[in-house]
Protein backbone atom coordinates (compact mmCIF):
# COMPACT_ATOMS: atom_id res chain seq x y z
CA UNK A 1 0.00 0.00 0.00
CA UNK A 2 2.98 2.35 -0.15
CA UNK A 3 2.39 3.10 -3.85
CA UNK A 4 0.45 6.38 -4.36
CA UNK A 5 -2.39 4.77 -6.33
CA UNK A 6 -2.61 1.51 -4.39
CA UNK A 7 -6.25 0.50 -3.99
CA UNK A 8 -7.37 2.39 -7.12
CA UNK A 9 -8.99 0.29 -9.86
CA UNK A 10 -8.71 1.45 -13.46
CA UNK A 11 -10.67 0.02 -16.39
CA UNK A 12 -8.44 0.55 -19.41
CA UNK A 13 -10.23 0.48 -22.77
CA UNK A 14 -7.41 2.32 -24.54
CA UNK A 15 -5.37 1.40 -27.59
CA UNK A 16 -2.18 2.26 -29.51
CA UNK A 17 -0.08 4.92 -27.68
CA UNK A 18 -2.11 7.82 -26.29
CA UNK A 19 -4.35 6.18 -23.68
CA UNK A 20 -2.12 3.18 -22.91
CA UNK A 21 0.69 5.52 -21.84
CA UNK A 22 -1.59 7.31 -19.36
CA UNK A 23 -2.77 4.01 -17.86
CA UNK A 24 0.79 2.62 -17.86
CA UNK A 25 1.82 5.47 -15.55
CA UNK A 26 -1.18 4.69 -13.34
CA UNK A 27 -0.17 1.04 -13.18
CA UNK A 28 3.41 1.93 -12.29
CA UNK A 29 2.06 4.22 -9.55
CA UNK A 30 0.32 1.25 -7.95
CA UNK A 31 -3.18 1.23 -9.47
CA UNK A 32 -4.80 -2.04 -10.47
CA UNK A 33 -5.17 -1.50 -14.20
CA UNK A 34 -7.45 -3.95 -15.99
CA UNK A 35 -6.85 -3.69 -19.72
CA UNK A 36 -10.06 -4.58 -21.56
CA UNK A 37 -9.56 -5.68 -25.16
CA UNK A 38 -11.83 -7.07 -27.86
CA UNK A 39 -11.52 -10.82 -28.45
CA UNK A 40 -8.91 -10.30 -31.18
CA UNK A 41 -6.84 -7.88 -29.10
CA UNK A 42 -6.23 -4.16 -29.55
CA UNK A 43 -4.62 -2.86 -32.76
CA UNK A 44 -1.11 -2.50 -31.36
CA UNK A 45 -0.92 -6.21 -30.53
CA UNK A 46 -1.48 -7.02 -34.19
CA UNK A 47 0.84 -4.44 -35.72
CA UNK A 48 3.37 -5.88 -38.13
CA UNK A 49 6.32 -4.27 -39.88
CA UNK A 50 9.94 -3.74 -39.06
CA UNK A 51 11.53 -5.99 -36.47
CA UNK A 52 10.54 -5.10 -32.96
CA UNK A 53 7.07 -3.84 -33.91
CA UNK A 54 5.70 -5.64 -30.83
CA UNK A 55 7.95 -3.73 -28.42
CA UNK A 56 5.68 -0.66 -28.13
CA UNK A 57 2.83 -2.87 -26.90
CA UNK A 58 5.10 -4.51 -24.34
CA UNK A 59 6.46 -1.12 -23.31
CA UNK A 60 3.06 0.52 -22.70
CA UNK A 61 1.17 -2.36 -21.12
CA UNK A 62 3.46 -3.64 -18.39
CA UNK A 63 2.02 -4.03 -14.89
CA UNK A 64 -1.52 -4.39 -16.25
CA UNK A 65 -4.00 -7.26 -16.22
CA UNK A 66 -5.58 -8.34 -19.51
CA UNK A 67 -9.16 -9.42 -20.04
CA UNK A 68 -11.24 -9.72 -23.19
CA UNK A 69 -14.82 -8.47 -23.45
CA UNK A 70 -16.94 -8.45 -26.57
CA UNK A 71 -18.59 -5.05 -26.25
CA UNK A 72 -20.72 -5.81 -29.31
CA UNK A 73 -22.56 -8.42 -27.26
CA UNK A 74 -25.04 -7.88 -24.44
CA UNK A 75 -23.06 -10.28 -22.27
CA UNK A 76 -19.86 -8.30 -22.72
CA UNK A 77 -21.60 -4.97 -22.09
CA UNK A 78 -23.20 -6.38 -18.96
CA UNK A 79 -19.82 -7.48 -17.61
CA UNK A 80 -18.36 -4.03 -18.24
CA UNK A 81 -21.24 -2.38 -16.40
CA UNK A 82 -20.73 -4.73 -13.48
CA UNK A 83 -17.01 -3.92 -13.38
CA UNK A 84 -17.79 -0.19 -13.50
CA UNK A 85 -19.71 -0.51 -10.24
CA UNK A 86 -16.42 -1.30 -8.48
CA UNK A 87 -14.06 0.89 -10.51
CA UNK A 88 -12.56 4.26 -9.69
CA UNK A 89 -11.46 5.27 -13.18
CA UNK A 90 -12.36 4.32 -16.76
CA UNK A 91 -10.13 5.48 -19.60
CA UNK A 92 -10.90 5.21 -23.31
CA UNK A 93 -9.55 6.75 -26.50
CA UNK A 94 -12.09 5.63 -29.07
CA UNK A 95 -13.37 8.08 -31.67
CA UNK A 96 -15.90 10.50 -30.14
CA UNK A 97 -19.37 8.98 -29.89
CA UNK A 98 -18.33 5.31 -30.00
CA UNK A 99 -18.95 4.65 -26.31
CA UNK A 100 -22.33 6.41 -26.44
CA UNK A 101 -23.39 4.28 -29.41
CA UNK A 102 -22.56 1.18 -27.37
CA UNK A 103 -24.68 2.47 -24.48
CA UNK A 104 -21.69 2.84 -22.15
CA UNK A 105 -20.90 6.54 -22.47
CA UNK A 106 -20.13 8.76 -19.50
CA UNK A 107 -23.77 9.56 -18.68
CA UNK A 108 -24.79 5.91 -18.68
CA UNK A 109 -21.83 4.82 -16.57
CA UNK A 110 -22.26 7.64 -14.05
CA UNK A 111 -25.82 6.45 -13.52
CA UNK A 112 -24.25 3.15 -12.42
CA UNK A 113 -21.37 4.66 -10.43
CA UNK A 114 -21.53 8.42 -9.69
CA UNK A 115 -18.00 8.33 -8.23
CA UNK A 116 -16.45 7.09 -11.48
CA UNK A 117 -13.85 9.27 -13.16
CA UNK A 118 -14.52 8.87 -16.88
CA UNK A 119 -11.54 9.91 -19.02
CA UNK A 120 -11.37 10.09 -22.78
CA UNK A 121 -8.86 11.27 -25.33
CA UNK A 122 -9.13 11.76 -29.07
CA UNK A 123 -7.39 13.66 -31.82
CA UNK A 124 -9.52 16.78 -31.83
CA UNK A 125 -11.92 16.44 -28.91
CA UNK A 126 -15.60 15.61 -28.46
CA UNK A 127 -16.84 18.94 -29.87
CA UNK A 128 -15.88 21.32 -32.63
CA UNK A 129 -15.76 21.09 -36.43
CA UNK A 130 -12.85 18.59 -36.48
CA UNK A 131 -14.48 16.19 -34.02
CA UNK A 132 -15.10 13.36 -36.49
CA UNK A 133 -11.83 13.56 -38.42
CA UNK A 134 -9.74 10.37 -38.18
CA UNK A 135 -6.71 11.21 -36.07
CA UNK A 136 -3.31 9.60 -35.66
CA UNK A 137 -0.05 11.13 -34.51
CA UNK A 138 1.02 12.02 -38.07
CA UNK A 139 -2.24 13.76 -38.95
CA UNK A 140 -2.31 15.70 -35.70
CA UNK A 141 1.31 16.76 -36.20
CA UNK A 142 0.22 18.12 -39.58
CA UNK A 143 -2.93 19.82 -38.29
CA UNK A 144 -1.38 21.31 -35.15
CA UNK A 145 1.59 23.12 -36.71
CA UNK A 146 4.22 20.68 -35.45
CA UNK A 147 5.17 19.64 -39.00
CA UNK A 148 5.18 23.18 -40.33
CA UNK A 149 7.76 24.13 -37.70
CA UNK A 150 9.99 21.06 -38.23
CA UNK A 151 12.71 20.96 -40.87
CA UNK A 152 14.53 23.62 -42.89
CA UNK A 153 12.91 26.74 -44.38
CA UNK A 154 13.82 25.85 -47.97
CA UNK A 155 12.66 22.23 -47.71
CA UNK A 156 9.29 20.49 -47.21
CA UNK A 157 7.93 20.17 -43.65
CA UNK A 158 8.90 17.09 -41.64
CA UNK A 159 7.19 15.05 -38.97
CA UNK A 160 8.88 15.07 -35.59
CA UNK A 161 10.73 11.78 -35.13
CA UNK A 162 8.88 10.64 -31.97
CA UNK A 163 5.10 10.20 -31.72
CA UNK A 164 4.92 13.42 -29.75
CA UNK A 165 1.19 14.17 -30.14
CA UNK A 166 0.19 10.73 -28.90
CA UNK A 167 2.44 10.84 -25.87
CA UNK A 168 1.77 14.48 -25.06
CA UNK A 169 -1.93 13.63 -24.92
CA UNK A 170 -1.17 10.62 -22.72
CA UNK A 171 0.73 12.76 -20.21
CA UNK A 172 -2.03 15.37 -20.13
CA UNK A 173 -4.66 12.64 -19.77
CA UNK A 174 -2.84 11.27 -16.73
CA UNK A 175 -2.79 14.79 -15.27
CA UNK A 176 -6.49 15.30 -15.89
CA UNK A 177 -7.39 11.99 -14.24
CA UNK A 178 -5.23 12.70 -11.20
CA UNK A 179 -6.77 16.17 -10.85
CA UNK A 180 -10.26 14.64 -10.93
CA UNK A 181 -9.20 11.97 -8.45
CA UNK A 182 -7.99 14.69 -6.07
CA UNK A 183 -11.29 16.54 -6.46
CA UNK A 184 -13.22 13.35 -5.72
CA UNK A 185 -11.36 13.00 -2.43
CA UNK A 186 -12.88 16.34 -1.41
CA UNK A 187 -16.35 16.09 -2.94
CA UNK A 188 -17.06 12.37 -3.30
CA UNK A 189 -18.19 12.95 -6.87
CA UNK A 190 -16.76 11.62 -10.10
CA UNK A 191 -16.14 13.71 -13.17
CA UNK A 192 -15.72 13.45 -16.94
CA UNK A 193 -12.33 14.62 -18.25
CA UNK A 194 -11.03 14.71 -21.80
CA UNK A 195 -7.83 15.61 -23.62
CA UNK A 196 -7.51 16.37 -27.33
CA UNK A 197 -4.18 15.51 -28.92
CA UNK A 198 -4.18 18.71 -30.98
CA UNK A 199 -4.68 20.89 -27.92
CA UNK A 200 -2.06 19.05 -25.89
CA UNK A 201 0.79 20.12 -28.20
CA UNK A 202 -0.12 23.78 -28.79
CA UNK A 203 2.05 25.00 -25.91
CA UNK A 204 5.01 23.13 -27.44
CA UNK A 205 4.98 25.79 -30.17
CA UNK A 206 5.84 28.60 -27.73
CA UNK A 207 9.16 29.64 -29.32
CA UNK A 208 7.74 29.32 -32.83
CA UNK A 209 4.69 31.37 -31.90
CA UNK A 210 6.98 34.06 -30.50
CA UNK A 211 8.81 34.24 -33.82
CA UNK A 212 5.55 34.25 -35.79
CA UNK A 213 3.92 37.08 -33.87
CA UNK A 214 7.16 38.98 -33.30
CA UNK A 215 7.88 39.10 -37.03
CA UNK A 216 4.34 39.84 -38.07
CA UNK A 217 4.23 36.46 -39.75
CA UNK A 218 7.20 37.21 -42.02
CA UNK A 219 9.84 34.94 -40.45
CA UNK A 220 10.24 31.36 -41.72
CA UNK A 221 8.28 28.80 -39.76
CA UNK A 222 10.98 26.13 -40.03
CA UNK A 223 14.35 26.88 -38.47
CA UNK A 224 16.16 23.53 -38.80
CA UNK A 225 18.17 22.83 -35.69
CA UNK A 226 18.21 26.47 -34.69
CA UNK A 227 16.07 27.92 -31.91
CA UNK A 228 12.39 27.89 -32.87
CA UNK A 229 12.16 31.60 -32.10
CA UNK A 230 15.55 32.47 -33.67
CA UNK A 231 16.29 34.37 -30.47
CA UNK A 232 19.35 32.45 -29.25
CA UNK A 233 22.74 31.91 -30.90
CA UNK A 234 24.73 29.69 -30.85
CA UNK A 235 21.88 27.18 -30.76
CA UNK A 236 22.46 24.41 -33.26
CA UNK A 237 23.84 20.97 -34.01
CA UNK A 238 27.49 21.16 -35.03
CA UNK A 239 29.72 18.65 -36.82
CA UNK A 240 32.35 16.65 -34.95
CA UNK A 241 34.96 14.30 -36.36
CA UNK A 242 32.79 11.29 -35.35
CA UNK A 243 29.25 12.66 -35.50
CA UNK A 244 27.45 15.72 -34.21
CA UNK A 245 27.05 17.69 -31.01
CA UNK A 246 24.26 20.03 -29.90
CA UNK A 247 25.38 23.28 -28.30
CA UNK A 248 23.17 25.94 -26.71
CA UNK A 249 24.06 29.28 -25.15
CA UNK A 250 21.23 30.74 -23.13
CA UNK A 251 23.03 33.84 -21.87
CA UNK A 252 26.26 35.83 -22.15
CA UNK A 253 27.95 33.72 -19.45
CA UNK A 254 27.40 30.61 -21.56
CA UNK A 255 28.79 32.35 -24.65
CA UNK A 256 31.95 33.51 -22.94
CA UNK A 257 32.48 30.10 -21.37
CA UNK A 258 31.92 28.40 -24.75
CA UNK A 259 34.52 30.31 -26.74
CA UNK A 260 37.04 30.03 -23.91
CA UNK A 261 36.52 26.26 -23.58
CA UNK A 262 36.91 25.86 -27.34
CA UNK A 263 40.22 27.73 -27.16
CA UNK A 264 39.06 30.75 -29.15
CA UNK A 265 38.34 33.54 -26.66
CA UNK A 266 38.94 36.10 -29.44
CA UNK A 267 35.45 35.31 -30.78
CA UNK A 268 34.01 37.14 -27.79
CA UNK A 269 35.72 40.33 -29.05
CA UNK A 270 34.27 40.07 -32.56
CA UNK A 271 31.91 43.01 -33.01
CA UNK A 272 29.38 40.73 -34.71
CA UNK A 273 29.16 38.48 -31.65
CA UNK A 274 29.32 40.71 -28.58
CA UNK A 275 25.63 40.46 -27.61
CA UNK A 276 22.92 37.89 -28.18
CA UNK A 277 21.09 40.33 -30.45
CA UNK A 278 24.16 40.74 -32.65
CA UNK A 279 24.81 37.00 -32.68
CA UNK A 280 21.24 36.35 -33.80
CA UNK A 281 21.62 38.97 -36.53
CA UNK A 282 24.81 37.20 -37.66
CA UNK A 283 23.66 33.63 -37.02
CA UNK A 284 25.31 32.16 -40.12
CA UNK A 285 28.67 33.63 -39.15
CA UNK A 286 28.34 32.34 -35.58
CA UNK A 287 27.51 28.83 -36.76
CA UNK A 288 30.32 28.83 -39.32
CA UNK A 289 32.82 29.91 -36.68
CA UNK A 290 31.75 27.23 -34.20
CA UNK A 291 31.58 24.49 -36.84
CA UNK A 292 35.08 25.32 -38.06
CA UNK A 293 36.36 24.55 -34.56
CA UNK A 294 34.25 21.47 -33.75
CA UNK A 295 34.49 19.51 -37.01
CA UNK A 296 38.06 18.34 -36.34
CA UNK A 297 37.40 17.25 -32.74
CA UNK A 298 35.57 14.20 -31.42
CA UNK A 299 32.20 14.43 -29.73
CA UNK A 300 33.67 13.30 -26.41
CA UNK A 301 36.51 15.83 -26.59
CA UNK A 302 34.09 18.69 -27.20
CA UNK A 303 31.58 17.45 -24.66
CA UNK A 304 34.13 17.01 -21.88
CA UNK A 305 35.55 20.50 -22.42
CA UNK A 306 32.18 22.24 -22.57
CA UNK A 307 30.63 20.38 -19.65
CA UNK A 308 33.65 21.27 -17.52
CA UNK A 309 32.90 24.90 -18.41
CA UNK A 310 29.16 24.44 -17.63
CA UNK A 311 28.09 25.07 -21.22
CA UNK A 312 24.83 23.27 -22.14
CA UNK A 313 25.64 20.66 -24.77
CA UNK A 314 25.16 17.01 -25.63
CA UNK A 315 26.41 14.57 -28.24
CA UNK A 316 23.81 13.45 -30.76
CA UNK A 317 23.45 9.80 -29.81
CA UNK A 318 22.17 6.72 -31.59
CA UNK A 319 19.30 4.52 -30.47
CA UNK A 320 21.85 1.88 -29.44
CA UNK A 321 23.54 4.39 -27.18
CA UNK A 322 20.22 5.53 -25.69
CA UNK A 323 18.87 2.07 -24.83
CA UNK A 324 22.18 1.26 -23.15
CA UNK A 325 22.45 4.63 -21.41
CA UNK A 326 24.21 4.14 -18.05
CA UNK A 327 22.37 7.07 -16.46
CA UNK A 328 18.90 5.74 -17.32
CA UNK A 329 19.85 2.24 -16.19
CA UNK A 330 21.36 3.54 -12.94
CA UNK A 331 18.13 5.41 -12.13
CA UNK A 332 16.02 2.34 -12.85
CA UNK A 333 14.25 3.97 -15.78
CA UNK A 334 15.57 1.29 -18.12
CA UNK A 335 16.37 -2.37 -17.53
CA UNK A 336 17.05 -5.36 -19.73
CA UNK A 337 14.49 -8.14 -19.36
CA UNK A 338 13.57 -11.42 -21.02
CA UNK A 339 9.96 -10.91 -22.06
CA UNK A 340 8.00 -14.19 -22.11
CA UNK A 341 6.52 -13.37 -25.54
CA UNK A 342 8.96 -10.97 -27.19
CA UNK A 343 12.34 -12.08 -25.92
CA UNK A 344 15.24 -9.89 -24.84
CA UNK A 345 14.27 -6.23 -24.69
CA UNK A 346 14.79 -3.01 -22.79
CA UNK A 347 11.87 -2.30 -20.46
CA UNK A 348 11.09 1.21 -19.28
CA UNK A 349 9.67 2.35 -15.96
CA UNK A 350 7.50 5.40 -15.45
CA UNK A 351 9.34 8.75 -15.41
CA UNK A 352 7.30 9.64 -12.30
CA UNK A 353 9.37 9.11 -9.16
CA UNK A 354 7.78 9.11 -5.71
CA UNK A 355 10.48 9.71 -3.12
CA UNK A 356 10.52 7.17 -0.30
CA UNK A 357 8.70 4.58 -2.43
CA UNK A 358 10.50 1.86 -4.32
CA UNK A 359 9.64 1.34 -7.96
CA UNK A 360 7.11 -1.52 -8.13
CA UNK A 361 8.23 -4.86 -9.46
CA UNK A 362 8.17 -4.86 -13.25
CA UNK A 363 5.52 -7.24 -14.62
CA UNK A 364 5.78 -7.78 -18.38
CA UNK A 365 2.79 -7.00 -20.57
CA UNK A 366 0.29 -9.87 -20.32
CA UNK A 367 -0.88 -12.27 -22.99
CA UNK A 368 -4.28 -11.42 -24.43
CA UNK A 369 -7.06 -12.29 -22.00
CA UNK A 370 -4.82 -14.15 -19.58
CA UNK A 371 -6.57 -12.58 -16.56
CA UNK A 372 -10.17 -12.76 -17.80
CA UNK A 373 -11.25 -15.65 -15.61
CA UNK A 374 -9.47 -14.49 -12.46
CA UNK A 375 -10.77 -10.91 -12.77
CA UNK A 376 -14.37 -12.04 -13.32
CA UNK A 377 -14.11 -14.44 -10.39
CA UNK A 378 -12.40 -12.00 -8.02
CA UNK A 379 -14.26 -8.82 -8.96
CA UNK A 380 -17.70 -10.16 -9.81
CA UNK A 381 -17.78 -13.44 -7.89
CA UNK A 382 -18.57 -15.50 -10.99
CA UNK A 383 -17.99 -19.24 -10.75
CA UNK A 384 -16.35 -21.42 -13.41
CA UNK A 385 -19.67 -22.57 -14.87
CA UNK A 386 -20.88 -19.00 -15.36
CA UNK A 387 -17.59 -17.96 -16.94
CA UNK A 388 -17.73 -20.97 -19.26
CA UNK A 389 -21.23 -19.94 -20.29
CA UNK A 390 -20.08 -16.40 -21.04
CA UNK A 391 -17.23 -17.76 -23.14
CA UNK A 392 -19.64 -20.04 -24.99
CA UNK A 393 -21.92 -17.10 -25.73
CA UNK A 394 -19.02 -15.06 -27.15
CA UNK A 395 -19.12 -12.41 -24.40
CA UNK A 396 -15.48 -13.08 -23.51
Amino acid sequence: MNQPLAGITVLDLTQIYNGPYATFMMARAGAEVIKIEPPGGEHLRKRQGAGGAALPFAMLNANKKSITLNLKSEGGLGLLRDLVKQADILVENFAPGVMDKLGIGATALHAINPKLIYASSSGYGKTGPYRDYPAMDLTVQAMSGVMDTTGWPDQPPLKAGPAMCDFSAGVHLYGAVMTALFERERTGRGRVVEVAMMESVYAFLASNLGLFFGSGGDAPNRTGNRHGGLSLSPYNVYPASDGFIAIITNNEQHWLALVKALGHPELAEDARFTTVRERCTNMDAVDDAIAAITRDRSKSEIFDALIAARVPCAPVRTMEEVVNDPHLHARGMLQWIDHPEYGRMVASASPLHFEGTEQPEYRPSPKLGVDTRSVLADKLGLDAARIDALAGAGAI
